[in-house]
Protein backbone atom coordinates (compact mmCIF):
# COMPACT_ATOMS: atom_id res chain seq x y z
CA UNK A 1 0.00 0.00 0.00
CA UNK A 2 2.83 2.28 0.39
CA UNK A 3 2.17 5.85 0.61
CA UNK A 4 -1.58 5.28 1.11
CA UNK A 5 -0.62 2.91 4.21
CA UNK A 6 1.60 5.41 5.69
CA UNK A 7 -1.11 8.11 5.44
CA UNK A 8 -3.79 5.83 7.06
CA UNK A 9 -1.24 5.00 10.07
CA UNK A 10 -0.41 8.95 10.34
CA UNK A 11 -4.29 9.20 10.72
CA UNK A 12 -5.08 6.77 13.21
CA UNK A 13 -8.58 5.88 10.95
CA UNK A 14 -9.72 2.55 11.90
CA UNK A 15 -8.93 -0.34 9.18
CA UNK A 16 -11.59 -2.24 9.46
CA UNK A 17 -11.36 -6.13 7.75
CA UNK A 18 -14.22 -8.19 5.84
CA UNK A 19 -17.48 -10.68 5.91
CA UNK A 20 -20.77 -10.53 5.10
CA UNK A 21 -23.82 -8.99 3.56
CA UNK A 22 -24.62 -5.54 4.89
CA UNK A 23 -27.88 -5.57 6.96
CA UNK A 24 -28.27 -1.97 5.66
CA UNK A 25 -29.02 -0.22 2.40
CA UNK A 26 -26.38 1.67 0.45
CA UNK A 27 -27.65 4.11 -1.92
CA UNK A 28 -30.45 4.46 -0.16
CA UNK A 29 -30.01 8.35 1.72
CA UNK A 30 -30.75 9.96 4.91
CA UNK A 31 -32.74 12.87 2.78
CA UNK A 32 -36.36 11.19 2.47
CA UNK A 33 -38.40 12.07 4.24
CA UNK A 34 -37.09 15.94 5.11
CA UNK A 35 -38.91 16.67 8.46
CA UNK A 36 -40.38 19.35 8.55
CA UNK A 37 -39.58 22.45 11.33
CA UNK A 38 -41.86 24.89 12.86
CA UNK A 39 -40.16 28.11 12.45
CA UNK A 40 -41.48 31.15 14.68
CA UNK A 41 -40.68 34.95 15.11
CA UNK A 42 -38.73 34.07 18.48
CA UNK A 43 -34.82 34.64 18.23
CA UNK A 44 -33.19 31.27 17.14
CA UNK A 45 -31.88 29.77 20.21
CA UNK A 46 -29.35 27.17 19.25
CA UNK A 47 -29.35 23.92 21.46
CA UNK A 48 -25.61 22.95 22.19
CA UNK A 49 -24.11 19.74 23.27
CA UNK A 50 -20.05 19.49 23.43
CA UNK A 51 -18.16 15.89 22.79
CA UNK A 52 -14.78 15.64 23.98
CA UNK A 53 -12.45 18.05 25.20
CA UNK A 54 -9.49 18.25 22.73
CA UNK A 55 -7.58 21.81 21.75
CA UNK A 56 -9.39 22.20 18.00
CA UNK A 57 -13.27 23.14 17.98
CA UNK A 58 -15.11 22.02 14.92
CA UNK A 59 -18.70 21.20 15.32
CA UNK A 60 -21.44 18.92 14.01
CA UNK A 61 -24.95 19.86 12.80
CA UNK A 62 -27.98 17.31 13.44
CA UNK A 63 -31.95 17.15 12.83
CA UNK A 64 -31.78 16.84 17.25
CA UNK A 65 -35.46 18.72 17.41
CA UNK A 66 -36.89 17.67 14.27
CA UNK A 67 -38.75 14.84 15.68
CA UNK A 68 -40.08 11.05 14.97
CA UNK A 69 -37.26 8.70 13.38
CA UNK A 70 -35.10 12.06 12.44
CA UNK A 71 -34.52 12.85 16.18
CA UNK A 72 -33.58 9.44 16.53
CA UNK A 73 -31.28 9.47 14.03
CA UNK A 74 -29.43 12.48 15.31
CA UNK A 75 -29.25 10.79 18.38
CA UNK A 76 -27.35 8.05 17.01
CA UNK A 77 -25.26 10.55 15.12
CA UNK A 78 -23.94 11.89 18.30
CA UNK A 79 -23.20 8.61 19.89
CA UNK A 80 -21.36 7.50 17.03
CA UNK A 81 -19.33 10.46 17.33
CA UNK A 82 -18.76 9.97 20.48
CA UNK A 83 -17.56 6.58 20.33
CA UNK A 84 -15.01 7.69 17.65
CA UNK A 85 -13.74 9.99 20.35
CA UNK A 86 -13.52 7.49 22.73
CA UNK A 87 -11.75 4.86 20.68
CA UNK A 88 -8.99 7.38 19.10
CA UNK A 89 -5.82 7.23 20.65
CA UNK A 90 -5.41 11.20 21.49
CA UNK A 91 -8.34 13.35 21.82
CA UNK A 92 -7.48 16.57 19.02
CA UNK A 93 -10.74 18.04 19.29
CA UNK A 94 -13.64 18.80 20.64
CA UNK A 95 -17.47 18.85 18.52
CA UNK A 96 -19.60 21.33 19.35
CA UNK A 97 -23.23 19.48 18.37
CA UNK A 98 -26.12 22.11 17.70
CA UNK A 99 -29.07 21.46 16.54
CA UNK A 100 -30.38 22.16 12.49
CA UNK A 101 -34.52 20.61 12.97
CA UNK A 102 -33.80 19.59 9.13
CA UNK A 103 -34.46 23.05 8.74
CA UNK A 104 -32.48 25.49 6.05
CA UNK A 105 -32.63 28.79 8.20
CA UNK A 106 -31.88 27.18 11.26
CA UNK A 107 -29.19 24.89 10.23
CA UNK A 108 -28.02 28.16 8.78
CA UNK A 109 -28.24 30.14 12.35
CA UNK A 110 -26.18 27.03 13.44
CA UNK A 111 -23.58 27.15 11.34
CA UNK A 112 -23.14 30.48 12.27
CA UNK A 113 -23.58 30.06 15.99
CA UNK A 114 -20.77 27.14 15.81
CA UNK A 115 -18.45 29.34 13.34
CA UNK A 116 -18.86 32.04 16.18
CA UNK A 117 -17.46 29.36 18.47
CA UNK A 118 -14.47 28.88 16.55
CA UNK A 119 -15.68 25.79 14.76
CA UNK A 120 -12.41 25.22 12.11
CA UNK A 121 -14.63 22.33 10.13
CA UNK A 122 -18.51 21.08 10.14
CA UNK A 123 -19.74 17.58 9.90
CA UNK A 124 -23.76 17.44 9.20
CA UNK A 125 -25.81 18.75 8.26
CA UNK A 126 -28.22 15.43 7.17
CA UNK A 127 -30.84 16.70 5.31
CA UNK A 128 -30.23 18.39 1.54
CA UNK A 129 -32.02 21.69 2.68
CA UNK A 130 -30.35 21.79 5.97
CA UNK A 131 -26.91 21.26 4.06
CA UNK A 132 -27.51 24.24 1.49
CA UNK A 133 -28.34 26.26 4.68
CA UNK A 134 -25.20 25.53 6.57
CA UNK A 135 -23.00 25.50 3.51
CA UNK A 136 -24.11 29.15 2.38
CA UNK A 137 -22.74 30.16 6.01
CA UNK A 138 -19.80 27.68 6.18
CA UNK A 139 -18.62 29.05 2.50
CA UNK A 140 -18.64 32.83 3.77
CA UNK A 141 -16.56 32.11 6.56
CA UNK A 142 -13.98 29.69 4.84
CA UNK A 143 -14.87 26.70 6.16
CA UNK A 144 -15.07 23.16 5.13
CA UNK A 145 -18.11 21.18 5.71
CA UNK A 146 -18.06 17.25 5.70
CA UNK A 147 -22.60 16.36 5.65
CA UNK A 148 -24.53 13.05 5.70
CA UNK A 149 -27.32 13.77 2.62
CA UNK A 150 -26.93 11.79 -0.68
CA UNK A 151 -28.12 15.13 -2.50
CA UNK A 152 -25.34 15.39 -5.22
CA UNK A 153 -26.91 19.03 -5.76
CA UNK A 154 -25.98 20.39 -2.37
CA UNK A 155 -22.09 19.57 -2.90
CA UNK A 156 -19.39 21.35 -3.91
CA UNK A 157 -17.10 24.29 -3.50
CA UNK A 158 -15.98 23.28 -0.02
CA UNK A 159 -18.74 21.15 1.30
CA UNK A 160 -18.18 17.70 1.00
CA UNK A 161 -20.48 14.49 0.82
CA UNK A 162 -19.55 11.64 2.78
CA UNK A 163 -22.32 9.11 2.10
CA UNK A 164 -23.19 6.24 0.38
CA UNK A 165 -23.95 7.78 -3.22
CA UNK A 166 -26.36 6.26 -4.76
CA UNK A 167 -24.43 6.17 -8.21
CA UNK A 168 -21.44 4.55 -7.16
CA UNK A 169 -23.20 1.20 -7.35
CA UNK A 170 -23.77 1.90 -10.69
CA UNK A 171 -20.47 2.26 -11.63
CA UNK A 172 -19.20 -0.65 -9.54
CA UNK A 173 -21.31 -2.95 -11.06
CA UNK A 174 -21.43 -2.11 -14.59
CA UNK A 175 -17.61 -2.24 -14.87
CA UNK A 176 -17.45 -5.51 -12.97
CA UNK A 177 -20.21 -6.57 -15.60
CA UNK A 178 -18.28 -5.47 -18.30
CA UNK A 179 -14.91 -7.17 -16.63
CA UNK A 180 -16.73 -10.21 -17.22
CA UNK A 181 -17.43 -9.86 -20.74
CA UNK A 182 -20.91 -8.73 -20.54
CA UNK A 183 -21.49 -5.67 -23.05
CA UNK A 184 -25.52 -5.37 -23.55
CA UNK A 185 -27.47 -3.77 -21.20
CA UNK A 186 -30.83 -3.14 -19.61
CA UNK A 187 -32.28 -1.11 -16.90
CA UNK A 188 -35.30 -1.14 -14.80
CA UNK A 189 -35.59 1.67 -12.91
CA UNK A 190 -38.34 3.52 -10.38
CA UNK A 191 -39.81 6.40 -11.99
CA UNK A 192 -38.90 9.15 -9.21
CA UNK A 193 -35.84 10.93 -7.96
CA UNK A 194 -33.75 7.98 -7.21
CA UNK A 195 -34.53 6.15 -10.26
CA UNK A 196 -33.38 9.43 -12.02
CA UNK A 197 -30.04 9.49 -10.41
CA UNK A 198 -29.35 5.61 -11.01
CA UNK A 199 -30.26 5.81 -15.15
CA UNK A 200 -28.54 8.72 -15.52
CA UNK A 201 -25.55 6.98 -13.36
CA UNK A 202 -25.79 3.44 -15.41
CA UNK A 203 -26.17 5.08 -18.78
CA UNK A 204 -22.79 7.11 -17.82
CA UNK A 205 -21.37 3.51 -16.48
CA UNK A 206 -22.04 1.89 -19.40
CA UNK A 207 -20.53 4.32 -22.22
CA UNK A 208 -17.39 4.23 -19.95
CA UNK A 209 -17.27 0.17 -19.84
CA UNK A 210 -17.45 0.32 -23.78
CA UNK A 211 -20.97 -1.27 -23.62
CA UNK A 212 -23.92 -0.67 -25.08
CA UNK A 213 -28.09 0.75 -23.44
CA UNK A 214 -30.08 -1.53 -25.29
CA UNK A 215 -33.08 -0.04 -23.23
CA UNK A 216 -34.44 1.45 -20.00
CA UNK A 217 -37.82 1.12 -18.37
CA UNK A 218 -39.47 2.99 -16.03
CA UNK A 219 -42.39 1.96 -13.44
CA UNK A 220 -44.72 3.66 -10.30
CA UNK A 221 -44.69 1.83 -7.43
CA UNK A 222 -45.60 -2.08 -7.30
CA UNK A 223 -45.24 -2.15 -11.33
CA UNK A 224 -42.27 -3.54 -11.69
CA UNK A 225 -43.39 -7.05 -12.89
CA UNK A 226 -45.12 -5.11 -15.87
CA UNK A 227 -42.49 -3.14 -16.59
CA UNK A 228 -39.78 -6.12 -16.84
CA UNK A 229 -42.50 -7.88 -19.32
CA UNK A 230 -42.31 -4.52 -21.50
CA UNK A 231 -38.70 -4.31 -21.04
CA UNK A 232 -38.31 -8.20 -22.43
CA UNK A 233 -39.96 -6.79 -25.46
CA UNK A 234 -37.39 -4.15 -26.40
CA UNK A 235 -34.41 -5.99 -27.54
CA UNK A 236 -31.96 -8.64 -26.64
CA UNK A 237 -29.35 -7.68 -23.55
CA UNK A 238 -26.88 -9.83 -21.40
CA UNK A 239 -27.82 -7.70 -18.42
CA UNK A 240 -30.72 -6.32 -16.63
CA UNK A 241 -29.51 -3.36 -13.94
CA UNK A 242 -32.49 -3.04 -11.15
CA UNK A 243 -31.01 -0.74 -8.37
CA UNK A 244 -34.53 -0.62 -6.46
CA UNK A 245 -34.91 -3.02 -3.44
CA UNK A 246 -37.93 -4.56 -1.45
CA UNK A 247 -39.90 -6.92 -3.66
CA UNK A 248 -38.61 -5.12 -7.61
CA UNK A 249 -35.47 -7.02 -8.54
CA UNK A 250 -37.76 -10.57 -7.44
CA UNK A 251 -40.62 -9.58 -9.33
CA UNK A 252 -37.92 -8.87 -12.17
CA UNK A 253 -36.14 -12.08 -12.10
CA UNK A 254 -39.62 -13.75 -12.41
CA UNK A 255 -40.27 -12.71 -15.40
CA UNK A 256 -37.24 -12.88 -16.71
CA UNK A 257 -37.57 -16.69 -15.65
CA UNK A 258 -41.01 -17.59 -16.79
CA UNK A 259 -39.76 -15.99 -20.56
CA UNK A 260 -36.96 -18.38 -20.80
CA UNK A 261 -34.92 -15.02 -20.83
CA UNK A 262 -30.95 -15.74 -19.64
CA UNK A 263 -30.07 -12.75 -18.43
CA UNK A 264 -27.71 -11.70 -15.57
CA UNK A 265 -29.28 -9.12 -13.19
CA UNK A 266 -27.07 -6.46 -11.59
CA UNK A 267 -28.42 -5.22 -8.31
CA UNK A 268 -27.27 -1.94 -6.09
CA UNK A 269 -26.59 -1.84 -2.21
CA UNK A 270 -30.20 -1.62 -1.74
CA UNK A 271 -29.91 -5.24 -2.16
CA UNK A 272 -28.01 -5.72 0.67
CA UNK A 273 -30.33 -7.11 3.34
CA UNK A 274 -32.03 -11.17 3.96
CA UNK A 275 -35.59 -9.60 2.45
CA UNK A 276 -34.24 -8.98 -0.98
CA UNK A 277 -31.39 -11.64 -0.82
CA UNK A 278 -33.70 -14.11 0.21
CA UNK A 279 -36.71 -13.66 -2.36
CA UNK A 280 -36.82 -16.67 -5.55
CA UNK A 281 -34.96 -16.19 -8.57
CA UNK A 282 -31.95 -14.27 -7.34
CA UNK A 283 -29.45 -16.99 -7.50
CA UNK A 284 -26.55 -15.53 -9.49
CA UNK A 285 -27.02 -11.92 -9.13
CA UNK A 286 -24.46 -9.48 -8.71
CA UNK A 287 -24.68 -6.54 -6.67
CA UNK A 288 -22.05 -4.21 -4.87
CA UNK A 289 -21.33 -3.29 -1.26
CA UNK A 290 -18.72 -2.27 1.05
CA UNK A 291 -16.08 -4.82 2.27
CA UNK A 292 -17.98 -7.14 4.84
CA UNK A 293 -17.33 -7.33 8.76
CA UNK A 294 -16.61 -3.56 9.24
CA UNK A 295 -19.85 -2.49 10.06
CA UNK A 296 -21.02 -5.67 12.05
CA UNK A 297 -17.72 -4.96 14.04
CA UNK A 298 -18.93 -1.28 14.80
CA UNK A 299 -22.50 -2.15 15.36
CA UNK A 300 -21.54 -4.17 18.21
CA UNK A 301 -19.05 -2.19 19.73
CA UNK A 302 -21.81 0.77 19.33
CA UNK A 303 -24.41 -1.75 21.00
CA UNK A 304 -22.65 -2.67 23.74
CA UNK A 305 -21.93 1.06 24.79
CA UNK A 306 -25.21 2.37 23.96
CA UNK A 307 -27.51 -0.51 24.50
CA UNK A 308 -28.90 -0.55 20.43
CA UNK A 309 -27.75 -1.00 17.50
CA UNK A 310 -26.86 1.81 15.17
CA UNK A 311 -28.74 2.65 11.72
CA UNK A 312 -26.57 2.02 8.62
CA UNK A 313 -25.55 5.49 8.47
CA UNK A 314 -24.15 6.18 12.18
CA UNK A 315 -20.47 4.66 10.45
CA UNK A 316 -20.63 7.92 8.54
CA UNK A 317 -20.55 9.47 11.32
CA UNK A 318 -17.97 7.74 13.17
CA UNK A 319 -15.48 7.58 10.22
CA UNK A 320 -16.40 11.52 9.73
CA UNK A 321 -14.99 12.59 13.80
CA UNK A 322 -11.91 10.09 13.67
CA UNK A 323 -10.53 11.64 10.18
CA UNK A 324 -11.10 15.08 11.77
CA UNK A 325 -9.30 13.75 15.02
CA UNK A 326 -6.72 12.19 13.33
CA UNK A 327 -5.97 14.84 10.60
CA UNK A 328 -5.53 17.47 13.72
CA UNK A 329 -3.12 15.16 14.92
CA UNK A 330 -1.09 14.66 11.79
CA UNK A 331 -1.25 17.97 9.68
CA UNK A 332 -2.29 20.47 12.73
CA UNK A 333 -2.86 23.77 11.48
CA UNK A 334 -3.15 22.37 7.83
CA UNK A 335 -5.65 19.59 8.86
CA UNK A 336 -9.06 20.94 6.90
CA UNK A 337 -7.50 22.39 3.63
CA UNK A 338 -8.35 21.30 0.98
CA UNK A 339 -5.06 19.40 -0.12
CA UNK A 340 -5.44 17.32 3.25
CA UNK A 341 -9.24 16.40 2.86
CA UNK A 342 -8.87 15.74 -0.89
CA UNK A 343 -5.46 13.47 -0.67
CA UNK A 344 -6.03 11.58 -3.16
CA UNK A 345 -4.57 8.51 -1.76
CA UNK A 346 -7.71 8.19 0.64
CA UNK A 347 -8.63 7.13 3.98
CA UNK A 348 -9.90 4.02 5.51
CA UNK A 349 -12.99 3.65 7.45
CA UNK A 350 -15.84 1.22 8.84
CA UNK A 351 -16.62 0.29 5.40
CA UNK A 352 -13.71 0.58 3.67
CA UNK A 353 -11.68 2.74 1.85
CA UNK A 354 -12.76 5.97 0.82
CA UNK A 355 -11.60 9.68 -0.47
CA UNK A 356 -13.58 12.84 -1.26
CA UNK A 357 -13.00 14.88 -4.24
CA UNK A 358 -12.95 18.42 -5.80
CA UNK A 359 -16.45 17.91 -6.82
CA UNK A 360 -17.52 17.67 -3.28
CA UNK A 361 -18.45 13.99 -3.75
CA UNK A 362 -17.15 10.85 -1.88
CA UNK A 363 -15.88 7.66 -3.93
CA UNK A 364 -15.47 4.28 -2.17
CA UNK A 365 -14.15 1.40 -2.71
CA UNK A 366 -16.91 -1.66 -3.03
CA UNK A 367 -16.79 -5.32 -3.44
CA UNK A 368 -18.86 -7.25 -6.09
CA UNK A 369 -21.23 -10.11 -4.01
CA UNK A 370 -23.30 -12.99 -6.17
CA UNK A 371 -26.36 -14.15 -4.47
CA UNK A 372 -26.48 -17.94 -3.67
CA UNK A 373 -28.85 -20.52 -2.55
CA UNK A 374 -31.07 -19.49 0.47
CA UNK A 375 -30.23 -15.99 0.29
CA UNK A 376 -26.20 -16.40 0.93
CA UNK A 377 -23.59 -13.98 -0.89
CA UNK A 378 -20.48 -15.00 -2.19
CA UNK A 379 -17.63 -12.31 -3.03
CA UNK A 380 -16.69 -12.51 -6.53
CA UNK A 381 -14.91 -9.45 -6.89
CA UNK A 382 -13.20 -7.72 -3.88
CA UNK A 383 -13.24 -4.21 -2.20
CA UNK A 384 -10.36 -2.47 -3.21
CA UNK A 385 -7.84 -1.74 -0.40
CA UNK A 386 -6.29 1.31 -2.77
CA UNK A 387 -7.24 3.88 -4.89
CA UNK A 388 -6.09 4.26 -8.19
CA UNK A 389 -4.19 7.63 -9.05
CA UNK A 390 -6.24 9.52 -11.44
Amino acid sequence: MGKTKNIFAALRIATIAAAGALAGCFGVGTDAPTPSAIVTQEPLQIEQRVIGDGPVTIAMLLPMSAGGSASGLAQSFENAASLALTESNKGNIRILVNDTAGDADIARGAAEAALAAGAQLILGPVFAPAVSGAGDAARAANVPVIAFSTDASVAGRGVYLLSFLPRQDATRIVAFAAERGLRAFAALVPDNGYGLVMEAAFREAVASAGGTVVAVERYQPGEARGAAEQLAQRGAFEAVFVPNGGDDPSAAAGVFRTLGLNTRLLGSGQWGNREVLSAPGLVGAWYPGPAPGGFESFSQRFQAKYGSAPPRTASLVYDAALLANGLVGARGPAAFTAASLQTPDGFIGVDGIFRLTSSGLSERGLAVFEVTSGGGTSIVAPAPTTFARN
